[in-house]
């Protein structure tokens, strides 16, 4: 942002020495301001002239690009490289006060939460690629990766680095404690310390105040990491609404220049990744959102591109050993066996399970207030292990013995056409937890979930399958799951309105009490699915 040190807005091309470091509420606003204010701070004009640095936000790419892409895709093959590229952090700097890890459910499996952070440290050849400034390393990107407990879904919530929250004491490097800073900004937590390699401690620590969620693993990647991957895996597909040019990448230019990047789609790496995920103006509103908007859709390619490439040694080995040599974990993730048990629990995750999305989140002056009650209720179904459509994670897995509480849920032959037809689940009755109860029986069938939420109007006796034009083949097929349920036409699509009669059904779901509300719109109607189209959604204003 303009007017601080070490904003993405600031460092607008790649070797700019110096730089600014986030300094919390002080700093100028993330929108549309003048970019003249990011040489006009009261510096020398001489050193305004200096070729500015690449922007800090691009490590939000080689941090799921190291982890997502890796962790959802790992191998045996991986072990003995891994191994030896590993380095950890400091175990004592993780807070004491901490939320309770997640408990096993009925069959043993437990949530994950991992805290993905990017790095612009100058060491490790960053520098060559924008990385660094003066003071320590910063962090303008977290990704807070929640792994459900079924181990088949994940979702990556991005933190916008401007967010105001409270940063709890932190560990500075000659062992002393900070105070707890209140309305501060969320990024300023990675430089507590003002050290080369960050204070990824602190961050962890800030977000788990900030979501009440116990981050169990936190990995931070730098630049250097970042442009190798996309490199190994030969490069990602992305896609721009408009043609981009130097101008847009480095306002401070004065003119438009050359061309960049065109309109449409188009497989970057290295270096030119970096500057696809780095820029903000010509593009929407020029808002750091709209950025985070196209690097969620930048991820989602990488790890489409790395599953077409296949599992094999000779994809993953170069694709691991270009992440982890940038990688920095916490102690309990420090070796490559840890990493690889992690990474190959995950490896049947299909890529419409996994999804990315921004805090809910509104400007408050030049900063970024998150938006309650919508943000708790996001940490609220995490915690539940919810997913964003509102399905039970910790559900018993298919085959398995219900419990003696657990009603049985209804189910039916998969059809191989299933996945093709589109459902969405409508709770008709007033209790909650019914929605996600049935949308999991629908799902279990084969199905697609669209959309899970509370239905309008007065509560129904008995539940009814709605369809549109043509669909009433289909509606009658997944009226199957629910006995008793009529089939009348409604709306586009296929609907499944629960009635009283479902919830007599399953009286433990109803009488449980505990179970979230449905998310809303603001945050389960902003997802991005990683098999979603390159193009959709990646801007904001």
């Amino acid at each position: 942002m303009p007017g601080r040190k070490g904003s993405p807005d600031a460092e607008i091309s790649p070797r700019r020495a110096g730089g600014r470091r986030a300094a919390g509420r002080n700093a100028a606003p993330n929108r549309g301001e003048k970019d003249t204010a990011d040489i006009a701070d009261g510096r020398p004009a001489g050193r305004a002239k200096k070729k500015p640095k690449r922007s800090t936000k691009e490590k939000v790419l080689w941090v799921t690009a190291g982890c997502t892409a890796l962790v959802l895709l790992g191998g045996g093959a991986l072990y003995y490289r891994l191994n030896s590229n590993l380095s950890t952090f400091d175990r004592d700097a993780v807070s004491k006060d901490r939320p309770d890890a997640a408990a096993p459910d009925a069959q043993g499996r437990t949530p994950v939460n991992v805290l993905l952070i990017g790095s612009d440290s100058r060491g490790n050849g960053n520098s060559d690629l924008g990385g660094g400034g003066d003071g320590g390393a910063r962090s303008d990107t977290a990704i807070l990766l929640h792994v459900y407990a079924d181990h088949k879904h994940a979702v990556g919530i991005s933190i916008p680095r401007d967010s105001l929250v409270t940063i709890p004491s932190c560990k500075l490097p000659n062992g002393k404690w900070t105070k707890e800073q209140t309305n501060a900004m969320f990024n300023s937590a990675f430089s507590v310390g003002d050290t080369a390699q960050g204070n990824p401690a602190c961050t962890q620590n800030a977000v788990e105040k900030l979501t009440n969620l116990r981050v169990d693993h936190t990995i931070v990647v730098d630049f250097n990491g970042f442009a190798s991957m996309t490199k190994a895996v030969g490069g990602v597909e992305v896609c721009l609404p408009n043609d981009i040019h130097e101008g847009d990448l480095n306002p401070n230019l004065g003119h438009k220049g050359k061309l960049i990047f065109a309109k449409g789609k188009q497989k970057v790496e290295g270096q030119a990744a970096l500057d696809y995920v780095r820029v903000r103006h010509g593009i929407g509103d020029g808002s750091d959102i709209g950025r985070t908007k196209r690097q969620q859709a930048f991820l989602s390619s990488l790890i489409k591109q790395v599953k077409s490439r296949g599992m094999d040694p000779t994809t993953l080995l170069p694709l691991a050993d270009a992440a982890t040599k940038s990688l920095t974990v916490d102690p309990d993730l420090g070796s490559a066996a840890k990493l690889l048990d992690f990474t190959m629990s995950l490896k049947d995750v299909d890529l419409h399970d996994v999804k990315f999305l921004t805090t809910p989140w509104r400007y408050e002056g030049p900063r970024v207030a998150l938006v309650h009650p919508d943000v708790d209720q996001l940490w609220a179904a995490l915690k539940a292990d919810r997913t964003i459509d509102g399905q039970d994670a910790s559900a018993p897995a298919a085959g398995s013995t219900p419990t003696a509480e657990a009603t049985p849920t209804p189910t039916a032959t998969p059809d191989a056409k299933a996945a093709e037809i589109k459902v969405s689940v409508l709770n008709g009755t007033g209790e909650a937890g019914l929605g996600g109860k049935a949308a999991e029986a629908v799902k279990g069938a084969g199905y697609t979930v669209t959309t899970v939420g509370n239905a309008t109007g007065k509560a129904r006796t008995t539940t009814v399958v709605e369809y549109g034009t043509g669909e009433r083949g289909s509606a009658e097929a997944v009226a199957k799951l629910f006995p008793g349920a009529s089939v009348q036409p409604g709306s586009r699509g296929i609907s499944v309105v629960l009635g009283h009669d479902f919830a007599a059904a399953n009286p433990a779901t109803a009488a449980a009490g505990a179970t979230p509300a449905p998310l809303p719109t603001s945050v389960s109607g902003t997802a991005r699915s990683a098999d979603d189209d390159p193009c959709a959604n990646v801007s904001y204003g």
